[in-house]
């Protein structure tokens, strides 16, 4: 049976878990979460490895890392500090070694914004690799205020049952720390170890035309389709953690 590591992605926490843990250890799987500091606008992806690392056993060879959303620029980078069995991302941003999100997504803004966001251009033989790809981004996520709970229940939980769209926004924190948008990715190469990519279809946040063309292109893997949006381990856990445990299960 694996461990399962989930790493949680922009405004949650490890609460954003507690649906799909019981789902995954009623199959005899272990799991662990934890509280990333998104709440101190100086924390890097260092810092945030540094918190996933912590609450790792240090015997486990069948580990499983899970990152939704943000956690895509982390748990590359706790796979090359700890032995990792396979890398979930989970509607997640993917890396791009030596360069931020930001860089991946630059040519699909304008120069205003560009400068609202004190953005450094790389030179642009570095950039022409991003020339191709769709808009990382839903657009109608695009400069939305997300402490604004009426754009979460739009954006992020739309597709959730009421008492759990309640639960989720009485439970969301703030997001302080950009270095998932800015901080270029001290990544050498991406791990070389078994991945998935999970979507969903009607993602208002990461947009799945974008998943389907990098989990192909960066991670050599079709990425698997599932119904609904952003964050499926709330709205269809049990989905989820069948499509998880799929391969876990032949262990």
């Amino acid at each position: 049976m694996s461990l399962f590591c989930l790493v949680h992605g922009a405004f949650q926490g490890a609460w954003c878990w507690d649906l799909l843990i019981p789902y995954l250890e009623a199959q005899g799987h272990k799991t662990v979460a934890m509280d990333l500091p998104i709440e101190d606008a100086s924390a890097n992806l260092s810092q945030f490895v540094d918190v996933v690392l912590q609450v790792l056993p240090k015997t486990d060879d069948d580990l499983v890392l899970v990152g939704h959303s943000m956690a895509g620029t982390v748990i590359p980078l706790v796979a090359e500090a700890h032995p990792v069995r396979q890398l979930v991302f989970l509607t997640a941003l993917i890396p791009c070694p030596g360069m931020s999100t930001l860089d991946q997504f630059a040519h699909h803004l304008d120069s205003e914004q560009l400068q609202s966001l004190n953005y450094q251009p790389k030179e642009s033989s570095q950039l022409e690799q991003f020339d191709d790809e769709p808009y990382i981004f839903n657009p109608d996520s695009v400069g939305q205020d997300f402490s604004d709970e009426a754009v979460l229940r739009r954006l992020f939980y739309h597709d959730c049952q009421p008492d759990v769209m309640d639960w989720a926004l009485s439970k969301t924190r703030s997001q302080q720390s950009m270095a998932y948008i800015v901080e270029s990715s001290p990544l050498k190469s991406l791990p070389n170890v078994d991945c998935k990519y999970i979507l969903c279809t009607d993602d208002r946040i990461i947009s799945p035309a974008w998943s389907r063309y990098a989990a192909r292109k960066r991670l050599g893997v079709d990425a698997i389709e599932l119904p609904g949006g952003h964050c499926p381990h709330l709205s269809r856990p049990d989905l989820l953690a069948s499509v998880l445990t799929a391969k876990s299960n032949d262990n």
